[in-house]
């Protein structure tokens, strides 16, 4: 069996620390490992598969001998390595926003576009964390009885935020119960003008927002499931629209979903059907048990959790579902280390002719 040379970028992230771990638990046969960060973490030790990897600066010249990179070390890192990476032969997935867009690199998520890979030109992009749990779950849907509208209203846990949003997060909530004043440097967004605390709050702004009036983080849920399921970021086939807040969760994405298919003959027990037998997916639908997803139950799982599943009432072919999954391993450390094991299955582990040329 053919073996890899794989590097990590921002191996001593929250999500780089994932990626290792559920690299060493992957099918992807790994000949060597390279952990990779800014200056500021080179020479730190971490484990792969219980031998002791020391953490080295990223450099152009790092990804030399390198087949297959897994990056998360910010948008900026990823413009400035992944082409590198791609001259010198290695296969990038990044999961980061800096190519998600790019309609020459393909965003996948192996569970609903997993035919995308090999259209790849050095870089296969993940998807945001939270379109991807919603795309998972409607994928099955889509497939068996086609869809017309999806409207989606987020739950999103602090560490969608980064470590920095999830520790300011823990520091609220502790000054909140010891009777002090909150401080808040970070959410909604570290770039934008004002900051409000998150502990025993609701946030309903993620990332900046756009002159429409929606914030960027609802604008690619809407153009990331257009390009995911009809290969288009401004298809109409399907209409998308999204509210995206932040809560005080640590980990762990809920979604509520509206969505119109458009088979109107389709039953409750259809789209059940069509969910519990879809890949990756777990359906946990019993209300008369009370057995529903929840982050906490999520946490630490791969899977996507799906249930409420229930029609609308005003809306003949018309449904609601709940979706939650692990916003730090499928909604990214999971789902990059998957679309490596599905680069390696298909032999697209090397770079085309035509390689991504940075712009």
């Amino acid at each position: 069996m053919k073996e890899y040379n794989v590097a990590i970028l921002g191996a001593t992230g929250a999500v780089g620390m994932r990626m290792i771990d559920q690299l060493a638990n992957s099918t992807v046969p790994v000949k060597s490992i390279k952990l990779l960060a800014s200056k500021r973490s080179a020479g730190k030790k971490m484990k792969f598969k219980g031998q002791e990897v020391t953490v080295e600066e990223a450099t152009p010249e790092s990804f030399d001998g390198v087949d297959l990179v897994l990056a998360s070390a910010g948008g900026a890192a990823s413009k400035k390595f992944l082409p590198e990476a791609v001259k010198r032969g290695a296969v990038c997935v990044d999961n980061t926003s800096a190519y998600r867009m790019d309609p020459e690199v393909p965003l996948v998520v192996p569970e609903v576009n997993v035919e995308q890979l090999k259209n790849h030109k050095g870089i296969i992009s993940n998807p945001n964390c939270s379109t991807i749990q919603m795309v998972v779950a409607l994928q099955p849907v889509f497939k068996k009885f086609g869809l017309k509208q999806i409207v989606v209203s987020t739950y999103q846990a602090a560490s969608g935020a980064g470590q920095s949003a999830l520790n300011e997060f823990y520091q609220q909530a502790q000054d909140y119960l010891d009777g002090k004043k909150m401080q808040s440097s970070i959410l909604p967004t570290a770039s934008d003008k004002k900051h409000y605390p998150l502990a025993f709050n609701l946030l309903p702004q993620i990332d900046v927002f756009e002159e429409d009036g929606y914030t960027h983080e609802e604008w690619k849920m809407i153009h990331e499931t257009k390009k995911i399921m009809l290969n288009d970021m401004n298809a109409s086939d399907i209409k998308v629209t999204a509210t995206c807040v932040r809560v005080p969760v640590p980990v762990s994405h809920g979604e509520s979903v509206y969505f119109e298919v458009d088979d109107k003959n389709a039953s409750v027990e259809d789209i059940k059907a069509a969910i519990r037998d879809a890949d990756g997916v777990t359906l946990q639908d019993d209300p008369d048990h009370q057995v529903y997803p929840q982050p906490q139950t999520a946490e630490g799982h791969r899977e996507t959790f799906v249930g409420r599943i229930r029609p609308d009432q005003e809306n003949k072919g018309a449904f609601h579902l709940w979706v939650v999954a692990d916003n730090l391993l499928k909604g990214a450390a999971w789902n990059t280390v998957e679309n490596a094991e599905r680069l390696v299955e298909q032999d697209l582990v090397h770079v085309p002719e035509d390689h991504y040329q940075a712009k």
